[in-house]
């Protein structure tokens, strides 16, 4: 286990948003929803960028880098054009957690039938376990109630700093040693 703060690291994908022409509520809402459920003293660091593969990949290669805890990336999860944060992220993932997104879909097409549409992932590279969630905040929650319970000991085993959550929110699952 680590002893280091932990950080969070949140990627807005998108071009208005990167051009000012557009308000981010993606990285409001992540960084809300992880001040809400996290009680360890968390460092949180928000970076808006333009949609595109290359643009996500060079900017996840960084926030690696840099030893970034957690990684959540924010917009960029459809089938249009320009959606290709799913594609920049693969680019940098060593190891996929596909039932991230499984989970995720599946809490999101309770709420919207649209939610089939997402592309959402998480996976592994390095110390960085990195999560795709949608832009919306209320989808953000949505996804991030249904697999938080499992992202402190999927960075415990990856090395990563400890994350404590607030149990009366999200308990965190650790399996008991024997």
């Amino acid at each position: 286990m680590s002893v280091s703060q932990p950080h969070a690291a949140i990627v807005t994908v998108s071009d208005r948003a990167s051009r000012g022409e557009y308000e981010d509520k993606g990285g409001p809402g992540c960084e809300a929803y992880l001040r809400d459920v996290v009680t360890s003293d968390l460092t949180i660091t928000r970076h808006i960028i333009p949609d595109g593969r290359k643009s996500v990949a060079n900017m996840l290669r960084e926030l690696v880098a840099a030893e970034a805890d957690l990684i959540l990336v924010t917009g960029g999860t459809g089938p249009a054009p320009r959606d290709e944060t799913p594609e920049g992220c693969a680019d940098v993932i060593e190891k996929e957690l596909a039932g991230f997104g499984e989970e995720m879909r599946r809490a999101s097409l309770l709420e919207v039938p649209t939610a089939i549409l997402s592309r959402q992932s998480a996976g592994i590279a390095g110390k960085s376990l990195i999560i795709m969630v949608p832009g919306k905040p209320s989808a953000i929650a949505t996804c991030l109630n249904a697999v938080f319970a499992a992202v402190p000991y999927c960075l415990d085993l990856i090395g990563a700093a400890y994350l404590a959550t607030d149990p009366t929110r999200i308990e965190a699952f650790r399996p008991k040693a024997k």
